[in-house]
């Protein structure tokens, strides 16, 4: 039995969100108020991601004097760019940004910045696909990024799109070695905090280190439930979980392989019934993990190769 990544990794795992907003951009709070909310709350770490333009004098918010023995952040910003299919404005989550981040020329498209942002060491995230109305093409534009967001709290709270794994299921399939994290995008104009975040696998709290694990894809997303272990044994997955009521495996086609019932705390499935059934032509070159409790909360865990990179 082979215990799989991020889960047979050493050290911990530390919770964080990597999408909020202050007084800098569009936030009702101010800076350190959004950081006490997130330590009060019981995060390891946290990004002001305040939105990268000129009318808010392109803000990368210092928070390094917010940093203590157990609480770090990260220094970040949510990057723009003109101008996706839908006619929006790219927003970019890029945690790790250098503080003296270039301004955005008036030519920089998104792809571009995107670059640049990895360039200077950022993990760079394809922020809430269906609030933006992001397509394929969308996706494919932005060659160099690490993630998609599959959940933004903000939108699922305030309209109904928090959800980006459609976008990522695709890119996937095309091959497209991206991982999945899930983030609040908070305002705290409206109930949309400490609804999605990641816990990031790591020895250690040091925002270099957190940055290079997400980077790696050393993290799965929550909101709520808890994932204990994740491993393989030939075609048997075995999870181990708190308490929920459905445990899914999906891929890159219509298979599902899945256990339900109430308050289950694991499972082991067979990965065989994936490339099983009426008229299906070709085997997913990876598969991922969906845990839902009663309440209707999930877990993700990033994709999963089949060829083990």
């Amino acid at each position: 039995m082979t215990d799989l990544s991020p889960f047979s990794l050493p050290g911990r795992f530390w919770r964080g969100n990597l999408h909020s907003h202050s007084i800098l951009s569009d936030g009702v709070l101010q800076p350190d108020e959004v950081v006490e909310a997130y330590k009060d709350a019981g995060y390891d770490f946290m990004m002001l991601s305040d939105h990268f333009l000129d009318i808010y004098n392109w803000p990368v918010a210092d928070t390094r004097r917010f940093r203590s023995n157990n609480f770090t952040t990260i220094i970040g910003s949510e990057l723009h760019a003109p101008e996706t299919r839908a006619g929006e404005l790219w927003h970019i989550v890029a945690a790790g940004l250098p503080l003296d981040f270039e301004p955005a020329a008036a030519t920089e498209t998104g792809t571009a910045i995107a670059r640049r942002a990895a360039a200077a060491g950022a993990f760079v995230g394809i922020a809430h696909p269906a609030w933006s109305q992001l397509t394929i093409e969308d996706g494919r534009a932005i060659d160099f990024a690490h993630a998609v967001e599959i959940y933004n709290h903000s939108c699922a709270v305030d309209c109904d799109r928090g959800d980006g794994w459609y976008l990522l299921d695709q890119l996937l399939t095309e091959n497209r070695r991206l991982t999945a994290f899930a983030t609040d995008d908070a305002h705290f104009r409206t109930d949309d905090h400490f609804g999605g975040w990641v816990q990031v696998k790591a020895q250690s709290l040091e925002p270099e280190i957190l940055i290079e694990a997400l980077k790696q894809g050393h993290y799965y997303s929550s909101q709520g439930p808890v994932i204990h272990e994740l491993s393989l044994s030939g075609n048997e997955l075995t999870i181990a979980c708190s308490p929920v009521d459905t445990i899914v495996v999906l891929c890159g086609h219509s298979r599902t392989v899945n256990r339900s019932g109430k308050a289950i705390t694991g499972a082991t499935l067979d990965l065989s019934k994936l490339e099983k059934g009426w008229l299906l032509t070709k085997q997913s070159p990876w598969f991922r993990v969906s845990l839902i409790d009663h309440g209707g909360k999930r877990a993700w865990t990033n994709p999963i190769w089949r060829d083990g990179r």
